[in-house]
């Protein structure tokens, strides 16, 4: 049986258990039970039909998975320690897009490690590979939080073991906050800052609670992905690579 054949089998199973379910007044119960199983796998040939359908869509969708957009001239890898690369490059370019799409230039950035879905490596960069760092439906959001609650993120950051930052630099001993600067200058308490991250994380995802209770929020309709190809594109044109660097923005003592 070829595939559109086996499509049209499995939608009148569908057809038969539907009438069975809704039929009229009457219940209907099946007398027995009799069936075959069809497996599809390499000894199946496709339909002819059906390639030719899907094919052009196909070519359509590789060839824009393989477009290069950028170069990477090191790694950039998501770790488990406290600061990465691939945090600091993620969060630099939230910080780009909160001035790019916002008009809004944000004071910092703030993702979690799990959000980051991958590591970028080093050579050209692909659009492909943005969808695998960001394959979610994210979407760019722009918060504002007193210097009080910017306290409680960090607290999260610090008893997480480090999350991806920029715009800020923490210092923590024993799971404890020491010191703690935005875009270099001592934390004031009330005043209002502005944070850029995307919408999961402003909903309350990974346990961040504190970030529904800002004092005011934006939402844009870009993507994180969409963000992060037009950012290395933006990179690529001024004819720079793709980088990041370690800088100390979170010391864990």
């Amino acid at each position: 049986m070829n595939i559109s054949k086996q499509i049209a089998f499995i939608g009148s199973l569908g057809v038969a258990s539907l009438l069975m379910v809704t039929g009229c007044s009457k219940q209907l119960h099946p007398t027995q039970k009799d069936f075959q199983q069809y497996h599809i796998n390499k000894d199946v040939q496709a339909d002819p039909t059906v390639v030719s359908i899907y094919e052009p869509f196909k070519q359509k969708m590789e060839a824009e998975m393989n477009r290069v957009i950028g170069h990477a001239d090191k790694a950039l890898i998501k770790e488990k320690t406290p600061e990465t690369l691939m945090g600091n490059f993620f969060c630099e370019a939230l910080l780009w897009m909160s001035e790019h799409y916002a008009h809004n230039p944000a004071d910092l950035a703030f993702a979690t490690k799990g959000g980051i879905r991958n590591d970028l490596k080093a050579g050209n960069i692909t659009v492909g590979h943005i969808f695998e760092v960001m394959p979610f439906e994210n979407t760019l959001t722009i918060l504002e939080l007193k210097g009080s609650q910017i306290r409680q993120l960090a607290v999260y950051i610090a008893t997480t073991h480090g999350q991806p930052i920029a715009g800020m630099s923490l210092t923590i001993t024993d799971n404890k906050i020491q010191d703690i600067k935005i875009k270099g200058q001592a934390i004031d308490d009330n005043k209002l800052y502005k944070l850029v991250t995307y919408d999961y994380l402003a909903n309350g995802g990974d346990n961040l609670v504190l970030l529904t209770q800002s004092v005011s929020r934006t939402n844009y309709p870009q993507r994180m992905r969409e963000g992060l190809i037009e950012y290395v594109s933006e990179l690529t044109k001024a004819g720079k690579q793709v980088n990041a660097e370690l800088d100390g923005r979170i010391k864990i003592n």
